[in-house]
C-alpha cells in the first residue's frame, strides 16, 4: 500500500452559547422528536485504499491508516457532520470522546 499524508483541516472555533444540559426540560418543542433515532459515525478517511487493497485483505491484515493519532475524527449524524472526536479505551472498549461541535 502507498503511503499517503492525510491533513485534517477542522473550521474556526466560533462561540456559542452555552446548550442546556437537558434541552428536553428547558423547550417543550423538543419533546416529540427526542425519541427519534439516529446513526452516528465515525469516519477514518483512507484516500489512497485500493480496490487491489480491499482483494488483499483477511482475518488479521492491519490497515494503515496514516492518520495522525493527535489527529480528531470526524463525527456524522445521519451522514450530517456534528463534530470531530478522538478514540480512546473504556472499560475494555473502543470509544469516542467529543472534543469539537461544528
Amino acid at each position: 500500500m502507498s503511503a499517503a499524508a492525510v491533513q485534517v483541516v477542522s473550521p474556526t472555533a466560533v462561540e456559542k452559547p452555552a446548550a442546556p444540559e437537558n434541552p428536553e426540560k428547558e423547550d417543550p418543542r423538543w419533546r416529540p422528536v427526542l425519541g427519534l433515532s439516529g446513526e452516528l459515525t465515525v469516519e477514518l478517511p483512507l484516500p489512497r485504499f485500493k480496490v487491489a487493497d480491499f482483494l488483499n485483505l483477511q482475518a488479521g491484515s492491519v490497515i494503515p491508516t496514516y492518520w495522525r493519532v493527535t489527529h480528531d475524527v470526524p463525527l456524522r449524524v445521519n451522514g450530517t457532520l456534528i463534530g470531530w472526536g478522538e478514540f480512546e479505551g473504556a472499560s475494555h472498549r473502543l470509544a469516542v470522546r467529543l472534543t469539537e461541535l461544528a
